[in-house]
């Protein structure tokens, strides 16, 4: 399955192929063929389980962690947290799910850089869009930031919309970062320089 905001670059690159490849010449047609299965790699949707059990939180996106950082002042988890740092190369799956079932009780989107996700300060500098999620037990927020190449963030939710554990909400376009704010009460279960998987790695555990 490919999100339908790749379908126009998919399309457009094979499209651009076979009028090169009729126009010009096969060899003419090998670079944008060779783009538009990329972009078919790269928009790819695949289904994933999502683990069943209420008291663990799972990755938002495919990559990397880069970071675990506490946080004392985020102004809607409201109480001490940390926070997991996810990076996205161009060749992971770009579709963002949510950590935990909730609602949407907050929405934020921000204009800024577009800095290498990489860095260390993309997420006060560059363009991103935040939710806050809550449910009966917690409060978190996840927050999709663009990265050097990616200059679209896409969200397909909206404010009070109900979420459940995995749900697809939205991509980045191109590489990118994204962070999940968890308080203390959830106990991370991931460390720097892990390979998560989005809506399957567990990140963080409910402490009892």
């Amino acid at each position: 399955m490919i999100v339908r905001e790749g379908y126009p670059f998919v399309l457009g690159s094979f499209a651009a192929a076979a009028g090169l490849g009729a126009w010009l010449g096969p060899s003419w047609a090998i670079f944008p063929a060779v783009l538009g299965s990329y972009f078919a790699y790269f928009f790819r949707n695949p289904e994933r389980e999502i683990p069943a059990d209420d008291s663990v939180l799972v990755a938002p996106a495919d990559g990397k962690v880069m970071d675990i950082v506490p946080v004392e002042d985020d102004d809607f988890v409201k109480e001490p947290a940390n926070k997991v740092i996810i990076f996205l190369s161009v060749f992971d799956v770009h579709v963002n799910r949510s950590p935990m079932s909730g609602e949407i009780k907050c929405q934020r989107y921000s204009c800024g850089h577009f800095h290498p996700a990489f860095d260390d300060n993309v997420g006060a500098v560059n363009e991103r869009h935040l939710l806050g999620i809550a449910n009966d037990r917690l409060r978190i927020t996840v927050t999709q930031i663009a990265g050097l190449l990616a200059r679209r963030i896409v969200s397909w939710v909206t404010l009070d919309d109900r979420l459940e554990k995995g749900q697809r909400y939205g991509l980045i376009k191109f590489g990118s970062c994204t962070e999940v704010v968890m308080p203390k009460s959830v106990e991370v279960t991931v460390k720097k320089g892990d390979k998560v998987v989005g809506g399957v790695t567990v990140i963080g555990r409910i402490k009892e």
